[in-house]
Protein backbone atom coordinates (compact mmCIF):
# COMPACT_ATOMS: atom_id res chain seq x y z
CA UNK A 1 0.00 0.00 0.00
CA UNK A 2 1.50 3.53 -1.12
CA UNK A 3 2.00 6.17 1.69
CA UNK A 4 1.21 8.95 -0.99
CA UNK A 5 -1.09 8.80 -4.05
CA UNK A 6 -0.45 11.49 -6.81
CA UNK A 7 -3.48 12.20 -8.58
CA UNK A 8 -3.21 14.13 -12.48
CA UNK A 9 -5.64 15.72 -14.23
CA UNK A 10 -5.13 15.54 -18.09
CA UNK A 11 -6.77 16.46 -21.11
CA UNK A 12 -3.95 16.38 -24.72
CA UNK A 13 -1.30 16.76 -21.91
CA UNK A 14 1.27 15.43 -24.57
CA UNK A 15 3.62 17.98 -24.49
CA UNK A 16 4.67 18.00 -20.88
CA UNK A 17 3.47 14.79 -19.49
CA UNK A 18 6.61 12.71 -20.20
CA UNK A 19 8.94 14.84 -18.43
CA UNK A 20 6.76 15.58 -15.47
CA UNK A 21 6.38 11.52 -14.91
CA UNK A 22 10.24 11.14 -15.64
CA UNK A 23 11.04 13.70 -12.64
CA UNK A 24 8.50 12.53 -10.31
CA UNK A 25 10.41 9.10 -10.81
CA UNK A 26 13.45 10.45 -10.00
CA UNK A 27 12.52 12.24 -6.87
CA UNK A 28 14.05 11.34 -3.52
CA UNK A 29 12.96 8.13 -1.78
CA UNK A 30 13.35 7.99 2.01
CA UNK A 31 10.52 6.54 4.36
CA UNK A 32 7.61 6.26 2.30
CA UNK A 33 6.00 5.20 -1.31
CA UNK A 34 3.98 6.68 -3.96
CA UNK A 35 1.77 5.82 -6.86
CA UNK A 36 0.80 7.53 -9.47
CA UNK A 37 -3.33 7.87 -10.66
CA UNK A 38 -3.63 9.98 -13.93
CA UNK A 39 -7.61 10.72 -14.66
CA UNK A 40 -7.93 11.38 -18.16
CA UNK A 41 -11.11 13.46 -19.81
CA UNK A 42 -11.10 12.20 -23.39
CA UNK A 43 -7.25 13.08 -24.36
CA UNK A 44 -7.02 12.74 -28.42
CA UNK A 45 -3.24 13.27 -28.66
CA UNK A 46 -0.26 10.68 -26.98
CA UNK A 47 -1.11 11.42 -23.65
CA UNK A 48 -2.67 8.26 -22.83
CA UNK A 49 0.58 6.22 -24.68
CA UNK A 50 2.82 8.02 -23.02
CA UNK A 51 1.21 7.27 -19.92
CA UNK A 52 1.91 3.59 -20.75
CA UNK A 53 5.38 3.96 -20.82
CA UNK A 54 5.29 4.91 -16.99
CA UNK A 55 4.36 3.15 -13.55
CA UNK A 56 0.75 5.02 -13.75
CA UNK A 57 -2.93 3.64 -12.92
CA UNK A 58 -4.92 5.48 -15.51
CA UNK A 59 -9.11 6.27 -14.87
CA UNK A 60 -10.60 7.75 -17.67
CA UNK A 61 -13.91 9.96 -17.25
CA UNK A 62 -15.85 10.98 -20.14
CA UNK A 63 -15.62 14.71 -21.36
CA UNK A 64 -19.47 15.06 -21.19
CA UNK A 65 -19.37 14.28 -16.86
CA UNK A 66 -16.07 16.40 -16.68
CA UNK A 67 -15.97 18.66 -13.61
CA UNK A 68 -12.80 19.70 -11.98
CA UNK A 69 -14.22 18.40 -8.91
CA UNK A 70 -15.70 15.16 -10.32
CA UNK A 71 -11.97 14.36 -11.87
CA UNK A 72 -10.40 14.72 -8.46
CA UNK A 73 -12.62 12.91 -6.48
CA UNK A 74 -12.36 10.22 -9.26
CA UNK A 75 -8.81 10.03 -8.55
CA UNK A 76 -8.93 10.70 -4.51
CA UNK A 77 -11.76 7.71 -4.08
CA UNK A 78 -9.56 4.99 -6.30
CA UNK A 79 -6.35 6.31 -4.24
CA UNK A 80 -4.43 4.32 -1.64
CA UNK A 81 -2.26 6.80 0.14
CA UNK A 82 -2.71 8.26 3.30
CA UNK A 83 -1.71 11.57 1.56
CA UNK A 84 -3.10 12.96 -1.88
CA UNK A 85 -0.96 15.07 -3.90
CA UNK A 86 -2.65 16.89 -6.72
CA UNK A 87 0.26 18.32 -9.35
CA UNK A 88 -0.96 19.63 -12.82
CA UNK A 89 -0.46 17.94 -16.24
CA UNK A 90 1.27 20.80 -17.13
CA UNK A 91 3.68 21.44 -14.38
CA UNK A 92 6.81 20.38 -13.51
CA UNK A 93 8.73 19.83 -10.35
CA UNK A 94 11.55 21.75 -9.91
CA UNK A 95 14.01 19.76 -7.71
CA UNK A 96 13.77 15.96 -6.45
CA UNK A 97 12.73 17.27 -2.69
CA UNK A 98 9.52 18.38 -4.04
CA UNK A 99 7.68 15.58 -2.86
CA UNK A 100 9.10 15.45 0.37
CA UNK A 101 8.53 19.01 0.82
CA UNK A 102 4.90 19.40 -0.25
CA UNK A 103 3.73 16.18 2.28
CA UNK A 104 5.80 17.15 4.86
CA UNK A 105 3.56 19.88 6.71
CA UNK A 106 0.97 16.75 6.67
CA UNK A 107 3.15 14.36 8.07
CA UNK A 108 4.08 16.94 10.61
CA UNK A 109 0.84 17.96 11.61
CA UNK A 110 1.20 21.11 10.79
CA UNK A 111 -1.72 21.51 8.05
CA UNK A 112 -4.33 19.42 6.28
CA UNK A 113 -4.22 20.45 3.40
CA UNK A 114 -1.06 22.62 1.43
CA UNK A 115 -0.07 24.00 -1.55
CA UNK A 116 3.86 24.94 -3.32
CA UNK A 117 4.74 27.32 -4.84
CA UNK A 118 4.55 28.05 -8.73
CA UNK A 119 7.12 29.56 -11.01
CA UNK A 120 7.13 30.46 -14.85
CA UNK A 121 9.40 29.35 -17.64
CA UNK A 122 10.79 31.10 -20.66
CA UNK A 123 7.92 30.88 -22.56
CA UNK A 124 5.17 32.43 -19.56
CA UNK A 125 3.63 35.73 -20.39
CA UNK A 126 5.09 38.01 -18.36
CA UNK A 127 1.82 39.20 -16.59
CA UNK A 128 1.32 35.78 -15.47
CA UNK A 129 4.68 35.52 -14.18
CA UNK A 130 3.81 38.69 -11.86
CA UNK A 131 0.63 36.98 -10.56
CA UNK A 132 3.00 33.98 -9.45
CA UNK A 133 4.93 36.49 -7.68
CA UNK A 134 1.66 38.09 -5.89
CA UNK A 135 0.78 34.43 -4.85
CA UNK A 136 3.42 31.75 -4.39
CA UNK A 137 6.65 33.92 -2.96
CA UNK A 138 9.56 32.83 -1.13
CA UNK A 139 7.83 33.09 2.34
CA UNK A 140 6.82 29.80 4.22
CA UNK A 141 3.02 30.03 5.90
CA UNK A 142 2.26 26.60 7.94
CA UNK A 143 -0.26 27.46 8.73
CA UNK A 144 -2.00 30.61 7.04
CA UNK A 145 -4.69 32.83 8.23
CA UNK A 146 -6.95 32.26 5.15
CA UNK A 147 -8.40 29.33 2.97
CA UNK A 148 -6.14 30.25 -0.41
CA UNK A 149 -4.85 27.10 -2.15
CA UNK A 150 -4.24 26.02 -5.61
CA UNK A 151 -4.67 22.47 -6.66
CA UNK A 152 -2.20 22.69 -9.32
CA UNK A 153 0.57 21.97 -6.80
CA UNK A 154 -0.64 20.65 -3.68
CA UNK A 155 -1.17 17.73 -1.08
CA UNK A 156 -4.35 16.67 1.26
CA UNK A 157 -4.64 14.75 3.97
CA UNK A 158 -6.98 11.47 2.78
CA UNK A 159 -9.38 11.12 6.01
CA UNK A 160 -9.67 15.14 5.48
CA UNK A 161 -11.03 14.57 0.98
CA UNK A 162 -13.01 11.36 3.00
CA UNK A 163 -15.27 13.59 5.12
CA UNK A 164 -14.88 16.51 2.76
CA UNK A 165 -15.33 15.66 -1.29
CA UNK A 166 -14.31 18.22 -3.74
CA UNK A 167 -17.47 20.09 -4.59
CA UNK A 168 -18.11 18.66 -8.10
CA UNK A 169 -20.60 21.57 -9.71
CA UNK A 170 -18.14 24.67 -9.21
CA UNK A 171 -16.86 25.86 -12.37
CA UNK A 172 -13.51 25.82 -10.76
CA UNK A 173 -11.33 27.03 -7.72
CA UNK A 174 -12.40 23.90 -6.35
CA UNK A 175 -9.12 23.99 -4.20
CA UNK A 176 -10.23 27.40 -2.14
CA UNK A 177 -13.77 26.24 -1.81
CA UNK A 178 -12.56 22.88 -0.10
CA UNK A 179 -9.79 24.74 2.00
CA UNK A 180 -12.43 27.20 3.45
CA UNK A 181 -14.70 24.16 4.37
CA UNK A 182 -11.86 22.67 6.16
CA UNK A 183 -10.79 25.86 7.97
CA UNK A 184 -14.51 26.66 9.29
CA UNK A 185 -14.14 22.93 11.08
CA UNK A 186 -11.18 23.92 12.34
CA UNK A 187 -8.24 22.30 10.14
CA UNK A 188 -5.33 24.05 8.51
CA UNK A 189 -4.02 25.30 5.34
CA UNK A 190 -0.24 25.56 4.55
CA UNK A 191 2.17 27.17 2.16
CA UNK A 192 5.35 25.19 1.49
CA UNK A 193 7.81 27.72 -0.10
CA UNK A 194 10.17 25.36 -0.68
CA UNK A 195 7.71 22.35 -3.01
CA UNK A 196 8.34 24.25 -6.13
CA UNK A 197 6.75 23.78 -9.95
CA UNK A 198 7.30 25.17 -13.12
CA UNK A 199 3.80 25.46 -14.40
CA UNK A 200 3.45 26.26 -18.06
CA UNK A 201 0.36 27.91 -19.20
CA UNK A 202 0.35 28.03 -23.33
CA UNK A 203 -2.81 29.84 -23.49
CA UNK A 204 -4.20 32.04 -26.40
CA UNK A 205 -5.27 35.48 -25.10
CA UNK A 206 -9.08 33.89 -25.31
CA UNK A 207 -8.09 31.35 -22.99
CA UNK A 208 -6.72 33.43 -20.76
CA UNK A 209 -9.94 35.89 -20.55
CA UNK A 210 -12.03 32.01 -20.20
CA UNK A 211 -9.61 30.66 -17.15
CA UNK A 212 -10.48 34.15 -15.30
CA UNK A 213 -13.84 34.12 -15.96
CA UNK A 214 -15.11 30.85 -15.14
CA UNK A 215 -13.18 31.53 -11.49
CA UNK A 216 -14.72 34.59 -11.29
CA UNK A 217 -18.09 32.44 -11.15
CA UNK A 218 -16.56 29.88 -8.47
CA UNK A 219 -15.62 32.67 -6.04
CA UNK A 220 -18.70 34.29 -6.33
CA UNK A 221 -20.05 30.53 -5.07
CA UNK A 222 -17.17 30.48 -2.81
CA UNK A 223 -17.86 34.35 -1.12
CA UNK A 224 -21.00 35.93 -2.43
CA UNK A 225 -20.58 39.04 -0.70
CA UNK A 226 -17.27 39.49 -3.53
CA UNK A 227 -18.33 42.58 -6.47
CA UNK A 228 -16.85 43.68 -8.79
CA UNK A 229 -18.34 46.78 -10.56
CA UNK A 230 -17.33 48.36 -13.74
CA UNK A 231 -15.42 50.83 -11.77
CA UNK A 232 -13.29 47.92 -10.22
CA UNK A 233 -13.31 46.97 -13.60
CA UNK A 234 -11.08 49.88 -15.07
CA UNK A 235 -9.45 50.63 -11.94
CA UNK A 236 -8.10 46.64 -12.02
CA UNK A 237 -7.11 47.22 -15.85
CA UNK A 238 -5.44 50.08 -15.64
CA UNK A 239 -3.49 49.68 -12.28
CA UNK A 240 -2.29 46.70 -13.11
CA UNK A 241 -1.06 47.34 -16.12
CA UNK A 242 0.71 50.34 -14.86
CA UNK A 243 2.66 48.09 -12.12
CA UNK A 244 3.61 45.51 -15.21
CA UNK A 245 5.10 48.29 -17.28
CA UNK A 246 6.73 50.08 -14.21
CA UNK A 247 8.74 45.92 -13.67
CA UNK A 248 9.16 45.61 -17.23
CA UNK A 249 10.66 48.81 -17.73
CA UNK A 250 13.19 47.90 -14.68
CA UNK A 251 13.64 44.82 -16.18
CA UNK A 252 14.44 46.43 -19.31
CA UNK A 253 12.27 44.37 -21.67
CA UNK A 254 9.18 47.04 -21.71
CA UNK A 255 9.54 47.34 -25.85
CA UNK A 256 8.95 43.66 -25.58
CA UNK A 257 6.39 43.28 -22.85
CA UNK A 258 4.34 46.36 -23.66
CA UNK A 259 1.17 44.70 -25.66
CA UNK A 260 1.07 41.66 -23.85
CA UNK A 261 1.28 43.24 -20.31
CA UNK A 262 -2.24 45.09 -21.93
CA UNK A 263 -3.23 42.12 -23.65
CA UNK A 264 -2.61 40.14 -20.17
CA UNK A 265 -4.31 42.23 -17.77
CA UNK A 266 -7.50 43.43 -20.02
CA UNK A 267 -8.43 39.31 -20.82
CA UNK A 268 -7.89 38.84 -16.98
CA UNK A 269 -10.19 41.59 -15.63
CA UNK A 270 -12.91 41.42 -18.42
CA UNK A 271 -12.56 37.78 -17.76
CA UNK A 272 -13.36 38.25 -13.87
CA UNK A 273 -15.87 41.09 -14.43
CA UNK A 274 -18.01 38.96 -16.86
CA UNK A 275 -17.78 35.64 -14.69
CA UNK A 276 -19.14 37.54 -11.63
CA UNK A 277 -21.36 38.46 -13.17
CA UNK A 278 -22.69 35.09 -14.48
CA UNK A 279 -25.36 33.24 -14.47
CA UNK A 280 -24.63 30.28 -11.98
CA UNK A 281 -26.50 27.62 -14.33
CA UNK A 282 -24.37 27.70 -17.17
CA UNK A 283 -25.43 26.62 -20.76
CA UNK A 284 -23.62 23.36 -22.31
CA UNK A 285 -21.55 25.45 -24.46
CA UNK A 286 -19.84 27.58 -21.77
CA UNK A 287 -19.35 24.55 -19.81
CA UNK A 288 -17.76 22.98 -22.64
CA UNK A 289 -15.73 26.09 -22.85
CA UNK A 290 -14.96 26.76 -19.20
CA UNK A 291 -13.58 22.93 -18.89
CA UNK A 292 -12.06 22.49 -22.15
CA UNK A 293 -10.61 25.79 -23.13
CA UNK A 294 -8.90 24.22 -26.13
CA UNK A 295 -12.33 23.42 -27.93
CA UNK A 296 -12.97 25.14 -30.90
Amino acid sequence: MADVSIVIRTLNEERYLDELLTTISKQKRTDFSWEILLIDSGSTDKTLEIAGHHDCQVLKIPKSEFTFGRSLNIGCEAARGRFLVFISGHCIPAKEDWLTNIIKPLREGQATYCYGNQKGTKTTKFSEQQVFEKYFDPVKRTPQPDYFVNNANAALLADAWAQHPFDESITGLEDMHLAKRLVATGMLVGYADNATVYHIHDESWMQVKWRFEREAMALREIDPSLHMSRRDLVRCIYSSIAYDWQEAFRLRIFFKEWWKIMAFRTCQYWGSYVGSKASRKISEALKRRYFYPDAK
